[in-house]
C-alpha cells in the first residue's frame, strides 16, 4: 500500500466497545476496509467519546490511551495503541479551524480514547501512521457539518478524516445477539440506509424530526454526531457516498460509510 499522493476518502464508522476485537466478523471488515483506502499519511479522528469546548487537540506524541470503560474483563485494559504523534497536522488543524471567536485548545496529555484506539487497532494493526484526536464542540449538526467543512483541505494532503461514533446507541436496549434487534434500531437504520442512499444532507442534519424513532435510537446524540463532521469534510464528494459495512452488534447498527 503506497502512501496517499492523491485527495483521502472521509469515513464514518461504528467503533465498537473494546470486545469489537472478538467479533466475528467485524476486524476482518475493518481491515479489508483498511486495506481498500490508500495509505494516509496520518489520521485525524473524531470520537463520540470526547466532548469539549472550544476544539481540543489531542496529545501530539505518544502517551497513554484514554480506557474509558467500565466493567470489562482485564485484558481489554491491556491493550496497547502506540501510533505515533501528529504536531505538524495539530498545526494545519489549528490553522483551519482558528479564527475570530473560534479558538483551538491543546490538551497534550490527552490520549486516544477507545472511539479512536479500537477501530484503529483493526485498521492500522502496526501502529505506525500518526493519529491525531479532535474533539466535538458541540453535539449541533450544522457546526459540526463546518467544522468538517473546514477540515476538508487536509484530504489533499494524505490525511485520512474519521467520525467515529455509532449508527445506532442505546445502551439500554442491548440484545443478547447480532439478529435480535429492538424494532426502533430496524427502523432507524432502514431510514439511515435510505438517506445516505440519496444523499439526503438535508434530512440527515435534522435527523430528529426526519428519521423515526430518533429519541429511542439515540437518547443522547453523540455517537451520530461524528456523522456531521464526516459530511462536512468529504461534502464535495456526497455523490461518491455509500455503505462499506453495516449489520448490528447486541442490537445497535453498525453501519460505518465512506465518502470519496
Amino acid at each position: 500500500m503506497t502512501v496517499a499522493d492523491e485527495r483521502m476518502p472521509v469515513l464514518y464508522l461504528s467503533h465498537g466497545a473494546p470486545p469489537l476485537a472478538d467479533h466475528e466478523r467485524w476486524p476482518a471488515e475493518l481491515a479489508a476496509w483498511s486495506r481498500a483506502l490508500p495509505r494516509p499519511r496520518a489520521v485525524l479522528i473524531v470520537s463520540a467519546h470526547w466532548e469539549a469546548a472550544p476544539i481540543a487537540l489531542g496529545a501530539t506524541r505518544t502517551v497513554p490511551l484514554v480506557y474509558d470503560f467500565w466493567g470489562f474483563p482485564e485484558r481489554y485494559y491491556q491493550v496497547r495503541y502506540a501510533a505515533p504523534g501528529a504536531p505538524e497536522l495539530a498545526g494545519k488543524v489549528r490553522n483551519l479551524l482558528r479564527g475570530p471567536g473560534a479558538a483551538v485548545a491543546d490538551v497534550p496529555d490527552r490520549g486516544l480514547d477507545h472511539g479512536a484506539y479500537v477501530p484503529l487497532k483493526e485498521m492500522y494493526p502496526d501502529a505506525d501512521i500518526p493519529v491525531l484526536q479532535l474533539s466535538m464542540p458541540t453535539l449541533a449538526p450544522q457546526v459540526l457539518l463546518r467544522v468538517g467543512r473546514k477540515l476538508a483541505p487536509l484530504r489533499d494532503e494524505g490525511v485520512l478524516i474519521v467520525g467515529s461514533g455509532f449508527f445506532t446507541h442505546n445502551l439500554r436496549a442491548l440484545t443478547a445477539d447480532d439478529e435480535h434487534v429492538p424494532s426502533f434500531t430496524a427502523e432507524f437504520d432502514a431510514w439511515g440506509r435510505e438517506t445516505l442512499a440519496t444523499r439526503d444532507l438535508d434530512a440527515l442534519l435534522d435527523f430528529e424530526h426526519t428519521a423515526p424513532a430518533a429519541r429511542l435510537a439515540h437518547p443522547r446524540a453523540d455517537h451520530f454526531a461524528p456523522l456531521f463532521v464526516a459530511l462536512g469534510a468529504g461534502e464535495e464528494d456526497l455523490g461518491t457516498l455509500r455503505t462499506v459495512i453495516d449489520g448490528y452488534w447486541f442490537g445497535m447498527a453498525r453501519r460505518s460509510i465512506q465518502l470519496g
